[in-house]
């Protein structure tokens, strides 16, 4: 049981698309492009980028559907709804259809739970099977300052990856690689898009020209080295609204490749999530102390 609450820790945050990292919004706006709408497409690569983070940051809300492989580890398919206007919030559901995290899920009972997104916390439902070893209760609650306690370096990267799991980070990504490129016009899901792409070298993210402050590219890159990862290649293609559609992120990392899509769709729409019952919901931490040797 609580290798599985460990496991579902780990896995919540590539719901949101971002399969390698999420960076905090530290910057300010200055950080940020003052402009939007339709000219950032016209311009250089990384000012277009620029009014892309930032119109898509100011977009609050999407509909997300994503893939993620990571080696050996896991694949699996999520779908929902997330917001970011203040914190991350949102429901998904996570299905997982292969590797070492769905053999483990399916010996729980279950390959699918739902999951929920709020500000301070992430909720997982778990099955019948867990409920069963859990006091009766199907929710674990996790919330982000006891990971960050439990979890120590990687616990902090958790933490970090789970609040900041939005699709305006692909573009920072991108943003801190120094190298980007317009690839062209293409259609995805039959919409009119601006292609992107660009490798980050994790030993040489750029300092220069990124829009991104000093403590952002150093937390980007600590959050790379810890997941293994040395390049990793990011596609992201763009409507004429400047916001994003579609976002690709392939590499290496210690666990075998990586591999994440996502789709992005809907922006502004309507997104509710709300606490779990506390008596049907058992706290990660308590889970945790349970065996404090783990």
């Amino acid at each position: 049981m609580r290798r599985l609450a460990l496991a579902v820790a780990a896995a919540a945050a590539l719901t949101g698309g971002v399969a390698a990292c999420g960076s905090s919004d530290d910057s300010g706006d200055s950080d940020k492009a003052k402009g939007s709408g339709k000219g950032g497409l016209g311009v250089s690569p990384i000012a277009a980028l620029r009014t892309i983070e930032n119109t898509t940051d100011k977009a609050d809300s999407a509909k997300v559907e994503s893939e993620t492989t990571m080696g050996s580890v896991m694949s699996m398919k999520a779908e929902g709804a997330l917001g970011w206007a203040d914190g991350l919030t949102g429901n998904m559901t996570i299905t997982y259809t292969g590797g070492q995290m769905a053999e483990t899920m399916r010996r729980a009972g279950t390959t699918s739970m739902e999951a929920r997104y709020l500000p301070e916390a992430y909720y997982a439902k778990m099955g019948e099977q867990f409920a069963a070893q859990a006091g009766g209760k199907h929710w674990v609650k996790y919330a982000y300052d006891d990971l960050e306690r439990i979890g120590g370096g990687s616990g902090a990267y958790m933490k970090d990856a789970m609040q900041n799991s939005t699709p305006h980070q692909s573009v920072k990504m991108l943003l801190a690689s120094g190298d980007v490129k317009k690839v062209g016009e293409e259609k995805v899901r039959g919409v009119d898009t601006t292609h992107y792409s660009g490798t980050v070298n994790v030993a040489e993210l750029a300092e220069q020209s990124s829009g991104l402050s000093e403590s952002q590219l150093a937390d980007m890159k600590k959050q790379l080295e810890q997941a293994g990862i040395t390049t990793e290649t990011i596609d992201i293609w763009v409507n004429d609204e400047n916001l994003l559609v579609k976002k690709t992120e392939r590499g290496e990392m210690k666990t075998g490749r990586l591999s994440a899509t996502a789709y992005y769709s809907d922006y502004g729409t309507e997104v509710s999530a709300e606490e779990p019952p506390a008596d049907d919901t058992a706290d990660f931490k308590d889970l945790m102390n349970q065996q404090p040797s783990m």
